[in-house]
């Protein structure tokens, strides 16, 4: 760690602070001439890794993410600081942890269920989800858990109605979705690095298995399910092979669950802080929309950060970057970029240009279901708004984990 600083980004205490001290952390990194350098964590299922530089600016994120040829995905993984082991990769080695030109026949089978033309057909069922959702709401009452009843179902079942995931099944994929992305929260994958190693592979084998079971019989009796799409699909005599599959189902269920799950959350609890802010969206539901979803995204940014590693010698924004040494893009500390959004602390509905880094960087690994999560995103506040306009969230209860800025409970009244 960088002997100017009195915090340790790979502590996982660092990430159990209070907000308030993050922001400050990510605020004097920023203000730093060059990048700090961190030690990695020593974890008992991989070698100790080299260390990392901590990419905070929009700058160097940008340039990285246009730059994936030298900042490499592929090499040990995006999704965690150590090098990811080859029992992990089994379950966890999607297009997202991959390089071209693998990634790009990965993301070329799998973008055509996720074009904005295909989620226009997607849009009536996501209508209906979140009035069916706000029908629940407004039955239990004032007090419920605003995460578990409202802002996880409707991604989670949007999800598993593509995949053609049963009814039945939906819990099970929340539960193992949570103890994939749990980190070291003790409500979900509590213990020592081991344990939650352990738990990790063996919710991933669980829902891979899930998916492999579907697809076998999608294989012969296929529906109009992305499962049957993705289990037929011929591109240039390409097929995605049942590990492939398995891994990309698993991708999808975190990034396209979890991560909208803590944005509609976050959006809820910016509202609620920021008064004179739902007060201008309600004068116009329809029409701040957009700008509101762009901004809520933006201070949420689900994502905390991606890690790369080095491939050869490459000077960026005065420093030099050696080949095998590990960057992590940190998004939600470039999306408060003093030197890119003015007052970027400041939740504004009407802030333009927007343009933050909350679907990832620019380049191959922008996030493949930005459209579709725009748009459950947009309904749900829409629903919300119209109906229940009044709604407000309580103290948020986050999750302990570096990797996801997420809210596990979050009591609601209105």
């Amino acid at each position: 760690m960088s002997s100017v600083l009195d915090f340790d980004l790979s502590d996982p205490q660092f990430w159990a602070r209070p907000m308030t001290e993050r922001e400050a952390a990510f605020d004097r990194l920023r203000s730093l001439e060059t990048p700090a350098f961190f030690e990695e964590m020593e974890v008992s299922f991989a070698p100790k890794g080299p260390g990392y530089y901590a990419l905070v600016r929009h700058a160097d994120i940008l340039e990285a993410s246009r730059n994936p040829e030298v900042f490499s995905s592929g090499q040990g993984g995006a999704t965690n600081i150590p090098d990811m082991p080859a029992e992990f990769a089994e379950y966890f080695g999607s297009m997202i942890n991959m390089d071209d030109p693998r990634h790009a026949r990965l993301r070329r089978i799998v973008s055509r269920a996720f074009t904005p033309k295909m989620i226009k057909q997607f849009e009536s069922d996501v209508e209906r989800a979140a009035a069916a959702i706000v029908d629940d709401l407004l039955a239990k009452g004032s007090g419920c858990d605003f995460v578990t009843e409202v802002a996880a179902r409707l991604p989670l079942k949007i999800i598993c109605d593509m995949m053609g995931i049963a009814e039945r099944d939906y819990q099970f994929v929340f539960d193992r979705s949570n103890l994939i992305l749990g980190g070291f929260d003790p409500e979900y994958a509590g213990g020592d690095a081991g344990q939650v190693a352990e738990r990790l592979l063996t919710a991933g084998a669980e829902l891979q298995q899930l998916v492999q079971d579907l697809a076998a019989h999608r294989a012969d009796n296929p529906t109009g399910d992305l499962t049957s799409a993705l289990v037929n699909a011929n591109i240039d005599g390409e097929r995605l092979t049942l590990q492939e599959l398995g891994s990309f189902f698993i991708l999808l269920v975190v990034a396209g669950n979890e991560t909208t799950r803590n944005a509609i959350s976050c959006g809820l609890r910016l509202l609620t802080e920021n008064p004179a802010q739902r007060a201008l969206w309600l004068e116009d539901v329809e029409g701040r929309a957009p700008g509101a979803v762009e901004e809520i995204v933006r201070l949420a940014s689900p994502v905390n950060f991606m890690r790369r590693k080095v491939t050869r010698d490459f000077e960026m924004n005065g420093h030099l970057y050696r080949a095998g040494e590990k960057a992590v893009l940190f998004y939600w500390a470039a999306n408060r970029d003093e030197r890119v959004f003015d007052a970027p602390h400041r939740f504004d509905i009407t802030r333009q240009p927007n343009p933050h880094v909350g679907y990832g960087g620019p380049g191959p690994h922008f996030c493949l279901g930005a459209h579709l999560a725009r748009r459950e995103i947009t309904l749900m506040f829409r629903e919300l708004l119209r109906r229940v306009p009044r709604i407000e969230a309580g103290e948020p209860d986050r999750l302990h984990s570096a990797f996801i800025n997420g809210i596990k409970h979050m009591e609601c009244s209105f």
